[in-house]
């Protein structure tokens, strides 16, 4: 084993949202840091090859190649952005397998940058309606900090990315500092109109976008060229490489090494402190290790749980910051795919021009004030309208000619509204590492065990009926609901398993999101999540992020750490 000659300040594993804050933030306090990511190295602009690639250009102009799918990617290519135009940033299920894919669903970038590549941009304040939702109805523990705590930090996190949106005044939502919001098309406007005389306890808005309607800290307006997975060379859309990545990197802080898979965080029982990690690099197979004061675990929900099971010691049996036993428990995921569709034929006359990287957006209704449903909690829904895509219309329609092309513009319009139900946190729900099961880097294999409890099922419920209600109120025909319930997972949006609170003996993290048991070590992305709200997560990474950076440097500087 080589041991690296030089000692950081900080080292943050993982280079998604929540790392690329990380290292963003503990640099620019003067902290020199190094940046860990298993994967492939992705730089901004050139190294996003299909970003304005033609349809014709594309392998099998855009079909999946099917036995490839099945037998290398039998899970990334159940992702809604997986196709062959992104299938370089996730990662080959068949030589990143986990132990059991029919429990859930586990979606995995292999670049540096993570999923910030390939996110849906959704950025929303959580409020205290979220913050003290356990406390009010004794699901889980209750959250160590407010609205009030972590204001600030959305004020920080959104200055800084740029989050285009509409002001709406709700207490439950809270604005943000928004960028001049994206336009409704035509059918969306109806639709919010209905909304408004008919359905008096809601309302819609326009998504708030992690996406640029103006330049913005040096980074180009979106000109809805879309799609944006493939990659922003503009910037125009927030991730580690268009945002955090540049900025740390002026520092002149910031060491990042790619291919560098962390198995293993060392602790000292001495000082009670985690000294160093372990890694292995993914092309060559040779081992390092690398020395910190602090440690930033960044590497996603799974991956810093797993990181922690896997750093088993004397002092931990059962995982490194593990006294508490709650590690790997309380898994969470967002109900997803369920809701209605419906055809407004009123509007073929209309067309719809670019393509905007966004959806319309209707807070949560239910149980605000009082529990008024037979279900805890709430959801939300998010949606659009689209114009049958062309070339549909075109395979439907017999013709040809001028006058035939021209008749393909009047196509029907299609919306959709699909909800986002909130999981209630439950310790059965969790991850482990199974031993007798090892990657090929000889890392146990995580083993899921989650089920859907009766008040998701109750909450997908009452999304379909209020989905097809609002639809048939606008005019909409051929309403249908649908109710496709699948694994967890699949929404993208998993959280939990190294929860925050204040009592150590039932939290893995405090109200700093730093280790109750293991004092320079901080967990910062969605695993520190004590409930899953209805609402977005990834805004409220960033904030606890940049606010978890702040007391860590301060507590460097002090000596406390």
């Amino acid at each position: 084993m080589s041991t690296a000659p030089a000692d950081f300040d900080a080292i943050v594993v993982g280079s998604g949202i929540t790392g690329g804050w990380a290292a963003k933030e503990l640099t620019e306090r003067g902290l020199k840091v190094l940046m860990l990511d298993r994967g492939r190295m992705v730089e901004h602009g050139k190294d996003y090859p299909t970003e304005h690639q033609a349809p014709w250009e594309q392998p099998l102009r855009g079909k999946p190649i099917k036995d490839l799918y099945e037998n290398e990617y039998p899970v990334q290519s159940k992702n809604y952005l997986f196709n062959e135009t992104t299938r370089h940033f996730f990662n080959n299920d068949a030589q990143h397998p986990y132990a059991n894919p029919d429990a859930f669903t586990w979606f995995q970038s292999g670049v540096v940058g993570g999923r910030s590549l390939l996110w849906g941009r959704q950025v929303y304040r959580w409020s205290d309606l979220d913050f003290e939702a356990n406390k009010s109805d004794g699901h889980g523990i209750d959250w160590p900090i407010r609205y009030e705590d972590i204001a600030p930090w959305y004020s920080k996190v959104e200055r800084f990315i740029g989050v285009s949106g509409q002001a709406e005044g709700l207490s439950h939502l809270p604005d943000s500092e928004f960028l001049p919001p994206m336009a409704f098309n035509v059918v969306e406007s109806h639709v919010k109109t209905v909304i408004a005389d008919q359905f008096r306890d809601r309302i819609m808005t326009i998504g708030r976008a992690a996406v640029l309607t103006q330049p913005h800290q040096g980074r180009a307006a979106c000109h809805y060229c879309g799609p944006c997975h493939r990659g922003c060379s503009a910037g125009a859309y927030f991730s580690t490489q268009s945002s955090t990545l540049p900025a740390a990197r002026a520092t002149g802080n910031l060491t990042l090494r790619s291919n560098a898979v962390v198995d293993s965080i060392d602790y000292d029982a001495t000082s009670g402190r985690a000294t160093g990690v372990n890694v292995i690099d993914s092309n060559t197979l040779v081992r390092s290790r690398y020395a910190a004061k602090l440690i930033f675990l960044c590497a996603s929900t799974i991956g810093s749980t797993a990181l922690l099971l896997n750093s088993r010691s004397e002092q931990f049996p059962n995982g490194l910051a593990n006294r508490s036993g709650t590690l790997g428990h309380y898994l969470m995921d967002h109900t997803y795919r369920t809701g209605a569709t419906g055809v407004f034929p009123q509007f073929t006359h209309k067309l719809d021009r670019g393509n905007r990287p966004n959806g319309i957006y209707i807070p949560r209704f239910q149980n605000i004030d009082k529990q008024d449903r037979d279900f805890l909690r709430g959801y939300n829904f998010q949606g659009a309208a689209r114009k049958l895509p062309l070339l549909a219309q075109a395979n439907a329609t017999p013709g040809f000619g001028a006058e035939y092309k021209h008749s393909l513009r009047n196509g029907p319009w299609i919306m959709y509204l699909m909800g986002f139900g909130e999981c209630l946190p439950n310790s059965n729900n969790r991850l482990e590492l199974d031993h007798n099961k090892k990657d090929r880097y000889g890392i146990p294999q995580v083993r899921f065990h989650f089920e859907w409890s009766e008040n998701e099922h109750k909450i997908r419920a009452d999304i379909m009926r209020e989905a097809e209600a609002m639809l048939v109120a606008a005019g909409a025909v051929g309403v249908n609901a649908f109710n496709n319930v699948g694994l967890a997972g699949e929404a993208i949006h998993e959280m939990g398993t190294a929860r925050m609170g204040d009592d150590p003996t039932q939290s893995v993290l405090n109200r700093w999101n730093q280790s109750h048991d293991v004092p320079n070590l901080f967990v910062t992305d969605g695993a520190c999540m004590t409930s899953s709200s209805s609402v977005n997560p990834s805004l409220t990474y960033m904030a606890l992020t940049a606010r978890a950076a702040d007391y860590a440097a301060a507590q460097l500087a002090s000596g406390t750490l």
